[in-house]
């Protein structure tokens, strides 16, 4: 690999592979690709080295964004100071770039043919859709910057592309211009169409009169007073602008950033790392215009959005996925980041909402990996399951004996039955007489059930399929009991009786005397059956699974309400 595919990893198996062979063992595609960063920091020999996640507030903050501009670099510095080495991370938000205008773009605002005035100004400069706050990027960076300490250990510096121009940055426009000859041939051996003709100065101002961005062309630079002539293609005018207003074409701007912020390892999307694209033109200006090695490079693979209708890629601009502050409403962060982690970065991940129950099953699975209550039978999805688990952490370690794993939908339930109030002195004794709790739980046990209810309780609400949203009826109204047919009373009075002397009131005990009372039923007659045994308790002919329902209701209240029809 020479210099100026320093950056350049795709070849490496931790792309695809969960668990790959590193310094002799098996190791988790992270680990395996700090060893590889760790050898090739070699070279560099800093006293600090440093990360970066890039990202352009276009519209919409999804999770994606946090795959690989935030949650693998964390990882990656953290792993690397536990070996010793000195690491910041920066997250660079390019605020210069121009707005596309796109319809989804302007659906944002309340008026969407007028948006359209703001086509190519600078992201910094449009205006919030809502009319409240200072700008687009303040409207969209809200359900995500403030959220990245709960995804991290809180030390993630973010940056923007809008203060590097007028600090760092300024110094790289002049070196660029000054050099641009350079820089424009080696520009066009990518560019392929419309080569930049002698004499092109690589900066985009910001028009004064219009304000676009991407309509200008620099005429001439007065270095004395950091200041570019141009002329503006789209509304005609001609001025000078400051250096810092502007900003560089995209590629240069890259390695400003690497430039200005000492870059050494940068995850980028799949759409840089294609042969011959931006990053391999990228690194070639680092290395032969400003004198720099590139960072070391990671090509990840696009996060999907799950839904009833199937998958599409998440996207910022088109508005396609859900945030950061979107996904803690309804789980803890630990549950995205082992999901993250688990999947190497070129593999695709696809998340939804829906699928939260889902995932939480899969958290505890790994979970009991980590601690050794089971296994998966193969070693290698062992490593990456306990691996990933413990990396899901943001603080610390995980405790030193495994939670209790009441199951999401079980909290859902009860989050729907008890009132709030009841929450945090009720909700602990229905979870350990419904066997989900053991007798003296931990700190760590009680506040995963405390921060699991109201989550659990908006999943229902908004996500869950329709059965999942129940309301206990506190009485039988009489239309309901008029609906029952008379064998139906009577088979629910007797599972009534054969409630009333179980010896344990749990799910698998619940579970297990219902089986024995419907045996021998054809499936008809157990589904009329199960149809009225949902409308006395929820008022509907369907519900969740009637164990661990019941299990979470009063022994007394089941038994006098099955025997009360």
């Amino acid at each position: 690999m020479n210099v100026v595919e320093a950056g350049d990893i795709r070849r490496e198996r931790f792309l695809r592979e969960p668990v790959v062979e590193s310094k002799g063992e098996l190791k988790h595609w992270i680990d395996a690709l700090v060893d590889w960063l760790e050898e090739r920091f070699k070279a560099r020999s800093k006293d600090v080295y440093v990360v970066n996640g890039g990202l352009s507030v276009s519209g919409l903050q999804h999770v994606g964004r946090l795959r690989g501009e935030v949650v693998i670099p964390e990882v990656v510095r953290r792993i690397l100071e536990s070996r010793g080495l000195q690491v910041r991370q920066y997250l660079t938000l390019y605020t210069q770039d121009a707005w596309k205008g796109k319809e989804s773009q302007r659906r944002a605002f309340s008026d969407p043919e007028s948006a359209k005035r703001y086509t190519g100004w600078p992201l910094v400069r449009v205006p919030d859709p809502k009319g409240e706050l200072p700008s687009w990027i303040d409207r969209f960076w809200a359900d995500f910057g403030p959220y990245i300490k709960d995804f991290t250990d809180g030390k993630v510096e973010v940056v923007t592309t809008t203060d590097m121009y007028r600090g760092k940055l300024l110094e790289f426009v002049k070196l660029s211009i000054a050099r641009r000859e350079e820089i424009r041939q080696i520009v066009n051996k990518y560019r392929g169409r419309k080569p930049y003709p002698p004499g092109w100065i690589p900066f985009e101002p910001r028009c004064q009169n219009c304000s676009r961005i991407d309509t200008t062309e620099a005429l001439e630079v007065d270095f004395e007073n950091e200041r570019v002539r141009y002329r503006c293609r789209g509304c005609g005018h001609e001025g000078w602008a400051p250096l810092w207003d502007g900003k560089l074409n995209w590629r240069i701007e890259w390695v400003g950033v690497w430039w200005a912020l000492g870059v050494d390892f940068e995850p980028y999307g799949k759409d840089h790392a294609t042969p011959g694209g931006s990053r391999d033109s990228a690194n070639e200006l680092a290395v032969k215009v400003y004198g720099i090695m590139p960072p070391e490079g990671l090509p990840y693979e696009w996060v999907s959005l799950k839904t009833r209708n199937g998958e599409s890629d998440m996207s910022s601009s088109d508005f396609i996925g859900f945030t950061p502050r979107e996904w803690l409403e309804v789980a803890h962060p630990e549950v995205l980041r082992f999901l993250i982690l688990r999947t190497p970065p070129m593999r695709k991940l696809s998340l939804g909402l829906r699928e939260i129950p889902l995932y939480y099953d899969q958290y505890y699975r790994a979970e009991r990996v980590y601690y050794r209550v089971e296994s998966t039978g193969r070693r290698e999805e062992d490593i990456l399951l306990s691996r990933s688990y413990e990396l899901s952490y943001t603080r610390g370690k995980p405790p030193s004996t495994m939670p209790a794993q009441p199951p999401y939908t079980h909290i859902a339930i009860l989050a729907q039955i008890l009132p709030e109030e009841l929450w945090e002195s009720e909700a602990p004794r229905r979870l350990q007489r419904s066997g989900h709790l053991p007798e003296k739980p931990s700190d760590f046990d009680l506040e995963r059930i405390r921060s699991l209810l109201p989550r659990a309780k908006r999943w229902a609400e908004l996500y869950a399929p329709e059965y999942m949203r129940i309301k206990i009826l506190k009485e039988l109204p009489q239309e309901i009991l008029e609906q029952i047919p008379a064998e139906i009373r009577e088979k629910l009075r007797g599972l009534g009786d054969a409630l009333a002397v179980l010896t344990e009131w749990n799910e698998d005990a619940i579970k297990q005397a219902m089986i024995e009372y419907t045996r021998g039923w054809d499936s008809k007659e157990r589904k009329t059956f199960y149809r009225y045994f949902y409308m006395i308790f929820v008022g509907r002919e369907s519900g969740p699974r009637a164990a661990p329902l019941l299990s979470l209701l009063d022994r007394e209240f089941v038994v006098e309400r099955l025997r009360s029809v």
